[in-house]
């Protein structure tokens, strides 16, 4: 099979997931909700945003945001879900592995990465801070005697991407992650600030 019917078997198959209420919850990842308390509003970028549960929560919270994802259907949820809250939200439909969206560089206080990995595009989101702004991620992993996966990190890797910058939190989760959404999995989670002496 080759990348562009991947590319093209991937979409409706979380297409399906989505319109079936799967992947679905409304409530946002706990170090979200932490972070944004202590945060002032900026522009945000949600990667792999899904049903728009993060991307509501931070227009609700005054931020300006971006939230893209490979699933109309998706999106579609995701934009009911902000008109119910009244909040405006740049939603794009776009396929990241196919390079459909880049994040602009230093233009963002805050990007998401919420179970989505994507190994080429961290020095995207790097590029894409603008100094002293935030990424915030969490990534499924793998360790001793688990299998390895495409879409899965090993333990302690989520860390290494973000050398340079300052972490502000990084924590790997003992058992099946517990976050609102549906995992099956361990998870890596990373606050990452970047200052003027972080790598672009």
């Amino acid at each position: 099979m080759n990348d562009q019917e991947k590319n093209s078997n991937r979409t409706p198959d979380w297409d399906e997931r989505y319109a079936a209420g799967k992947y679905s919850a409304a409530r946002p990842h706990k170090l979200l909700i932490s972070l944004v308390a202590e945060l002032k509003p900026g522009n945000a970028l949600d990667l792999a945003c899904g049903t728009g549960r993060h991307a509501v929560f931070l227009a609700e919270n005054g931020w300006r945001v971006t939230a893209v994802d490979n699933s109309p259907v998706g999106i579609e949820i995701a934009r009911k879900r902000a008109a119910e809250k009244s909040v405006e939200i740049d939603f794009r439909v776009a396929d990241l592995e196919a390079g459909e969206f880049k994040p602009e560089e230093n233009a963002y206080d805050l990007i998401c990465d919420f179970y989505y990995l994507q190994h080429d595009l961290f020095d995207a989101m790097k590029k894409g801070l603008k100094t002293g702004g935030v990424i915030v991620a969490a990534i499924h992993i793998y360790g001793e005697g688990e299998k390895a996966g495409r879409f899965l990190l090993r333990e302690g890797e989520l860390k290494e991407f973000f050398e340079g910058f300052e972490i502000l939190h990084y924590h790997e989760t003992p058992a099946t992650d517990t976050d609102a959404g549906e995992h099956h999995r361990r998870t890596a989670e990373v606050v990452a600030r970047k200052n003027q002496y972080s790598e672009r």
